[in-house]
């Protein structure tokens, strides 16, 4: 067959058919979680050591992520090839971790052969099978079963609802443990630290904003000229009226200057406090950076200022700085 010959109509059946296939097995699966699985996520969540999963083939891919995970989500995991296993890397599994063993068949030769090991080691085996009946659910301790009615593959060979229906049952684990640990979106952002979230949550405000030398500020008599010059020297766009105390009294803004123009004020003949907006919108340096960008985002305006508690201006970060830092 060749690219122009591809019947489309029956690849997209083909396609609708698979995800059916593989959704009723999700379906099916659910309901049949029960004390196992609640043993399963005791054992996990009460071990002094790591979560070990194992499989072979697809169920090894699976167990990757599977380990990968849990790991992400506050249960220390690693995946061990049980071929490698059996061959010196069984070493790594120590007294206080569980063993979470993948096969579908549940007759893996490699994984049934270090499973007597595990046993003499004391190491508690938990199970994810698709046959109850099978060499892998009789040497553990406790059995999860993935069993599905059927595969996505028309031809019923390629693990396809098996795998997914192993995957589903790798996420309901780590989702009922995260949730028994109490873990949080910050304990998630700090094992991510160079993801998007990790920048929203570990990002605050004092480690963006400008400060010091970089931050425009005038005195409220100062001329308009001057207002502008010390704007136009900073380059962000406004300038802070601040008072002798350097308390924020106020905001001059690009935007308040086109205003200005097309009001037809006389400009030079005006000071930095008749022209400025009273009431700027502030934010704390311990503030998220991202609760910033929602401020702006409200507010429509580019530029927060940074005070503390009694108004005293600290900083101000522009929406170009969060870009940058990649926040938004």
């Amino acid at each position: 067959m060749t690219p122009d010959s591809l019947d489309a109509p029956r690849a997209i059946h083909m396609g609708r058919n698979a995800l059916e296939v593989e959704a009723r097995a999700l379906a099916q699966l659910a309901p049949r979680l029960g004390d196992t699985f609640a043993a399963a996520v005791k054992a996990m969540l009460t071990c002094t050591g790591r979560v070990a999963v194992m499989g072979m083939g697809k169920s090894g891919h699976v167990g990757r992520k599977i380990a990968a995970t849990l790991a992400s989500t506050g249960t220390p995991a690693l995946f061990i090839h049980p071929a490698e296993a059996a061959h010196g890397d069984l070493g790594m599994v120590t007294p206080g971790d569980v063993v979470l063993a993948l096969s579908n068949s549940g007759e893996s030769d490699e994984l049934n052969a270090i499973l007597p090991v595990l046993r003499r080691l004391g190491i508690p085996v938990v199970a994810m099978t698709g046959r109850a009946e099978s060499s892998l659910a009789a040497h553990a301790d406790i059995v999860l079963d993935s069993a599905v009615a059927e595969e996505a593959c028309p031809l019923q060979l390629a693990p396809t609802a098996s795998t997914t229906a192993q995957m589903a049952l790798g996420d309901a684990l780590a989702v009922a443990l995260l949730d028994a640990r109490g873990f949080r979106a910050e304990d998630f952002a700090r094992s991510h630290p160079g993801g998007a979230l990790g920048r929203k949550l570990l990002t605050h405000v004092r480690d963006l904003m400008r400060s010091g030398d970089a931050l425009p500020r005038v005195s409220p008599a100062t001329p308009f000229t001057e207002l502008m010059r010390e704007m136009s020297a900073k380059s962000l766009g406004m300038a802070v009226v601040v008072d002798a105390e350097d308390r924020v009294q106020g905001i001059f803004t690009d935007g308040d200057l086109r205003r200005l123009i097309e009001q037809g004020c006389d400009l030079r003949a005006l000071t930095a406090t008749e022209v400025a907006s009273p009431r700027p919108r502030t934010v704390g340096a311990d503030a998220l950076a991202v609760d910033a960008a929602d401020l702006m985002e409200a507010a429509r305006i580019t530029v927060v200022l940074v005070v503390d508690a009694d108004r005293r201006l600290l900083g101000a970060v522009s929406i170009n700085d969060l870009m940058r830092a990649k926040v938004i």
